[in-house]
């Protein structure tokens, strides 16, 4: 054999080995891309997105997009190849796998956490929403969850009722973590609540209330140590009105703030968007501020070659979104709901340069 075609047959023989080593090797990342982008006033998946019953609803027009981000599995594991190819497609990003996944954490981990935040998304989506258009909502705290083997199992069950902590009246969630964290580890504190079979019976305007001492027990968290009884407190509302969010296959608590436009939108004459292409991302609270979320910039490339104009961003995301901007799409800088209604009626009169754009800085 030739020297020349020995070497030129080793050197392919090689570049082989070494692909074939590189499809092998798993990398410790994951692959972020631009997910589906749902308009939230219409259908998705064969159901209407927001579904509202028991309250007059008006047509809608135009868009009010929220947007996903598609990831890697938790139990999936990349190869060098795909990370390499991952990192020269401008339309993706990878990023080190404890990222998305810390501590370990497994596949049905990670699906209970985003199912768990995009259920709370939803709850605090039509509270802000409902409290935009001034409507009434009731709420209360509640027993979220209780530790298995911690001080209140047996004693406290989800969805009871927490009414007073040693004689104190709850009014917010976070109430309760402090008044327990005012006794010493060991130390009795006493919940008066209204069992949640009864809170939940419609028929009973006045349910009895119970109260129960439960003794502390001393926090493994890290940190100084703190009296715990075991439980997480939540806050459950009642709406004057049903209000459904049907959408498959999402997690993550990043719609909320479309949610919120959306339930407006169908609950108030016209339209917000004047029939304009209008998508965005944000988390919300029950007050109507607006967080931030992860993966902007994917979230923009995705509204933007679904058809978007304008993106409502959150503030805190305005930096690093305004880096790498899609051709014809307008950031929008909003920090709470009323900076979205206000933006959205800016652009449905056609008041495009007073919109608050990221690229201002």
């Amino acid at each position: 054999m030739p020297r020349r075609t020995a070497t030129l047959l080793a050197s392919t023989l090689t570049l082989i080995a070494l692909l074939c080593v590189a499809l092998l090797t798993p990398a410790p990342y994951s692959e972020m891309s631009p997910g589906p982008t749902v308009n939230t006033l219409g259908d998705y998946g064969g159901d209407t997105v927001i579904q509202i019953s028991g309250h007059r609803t008006y047509p809608a027009s135009g868009h009010l997009n929220m947007t996903t981000v598609r990831v890697t599995g938790a139990d999936y594991n990349m190869n060098l190849v795909e990370a390499f190819m991952g990192w020269v497609r401008h339309d993706d990003k990878v990023v080190e796998h404890s990222t998305l996944y810390p501590k370990g954490q497994t596949a049905e981990q990670a699906d209970q956490e985003n199912a768990e935040e995009f259920s709370q998304s939803q709850d605090s989506a039509k509270v802000a929403a409902l409290k935009e258009l001034h409507i009434p909502v009731t709420s209360r705290v509640i027993v979220a969850a209780v530790t298995k083997g911690g001080a209140s199992e047996g004693v406290l069950h989800a969805g009871d009722v927490i009414k007073a902590v040693d004689g104190t009246a709850v009014k917010e969630a976070d109430q309760v973590a402090g008044l327990v964290t005012k006794h010493k580890p060991g130390q009795q504190v006493v919940f008066t609540v209204v069992r949640a079979a009864d809170a939940k019976d419609a028929k009973n305007p006045a349910p009895r209330t119970q109260t129960v001492a439960i003794a502390t027990r001393t926090s493994h968290d890290e940190g100084p140590t703190r009296a715990v009884v075991g439980i997480q407190a939540g806050v459950e509302h009642t709406f004057p009105f049903t209000i459904d969010i049907k959408l498959a296959d999402v997690g993550g608590p990043s719609a909320g703030m479309m949610f919120a436009l959306g339930i407006v939108d169908k609950l108030t004459p016209g339209s917000l968007t004047g029939g304009q292409f209008v998508a965005g991302t944000g988390t919300i609270d029950d007050d109507g501020d607006v967080g931030p979320i992860g993966g902007i910039s994917l979230k923009t490339i995705g509204a933007r070659d679904k058809g978007a104009r304008y993106f409502l961003t959150p503030a805190d995301n305005c930096e690093e979104a305004a880096k790498d901007i899609p051709g014809g799409l307008t950031l929008v800088k909003v920090k709470t709901l009323d900076d979205a209604m206000a933006a959205l009626t800016d652009i449905r009169e056609g008041r495009t340069a007073a919109l608050p754009s990221c690229a201002k800085g």
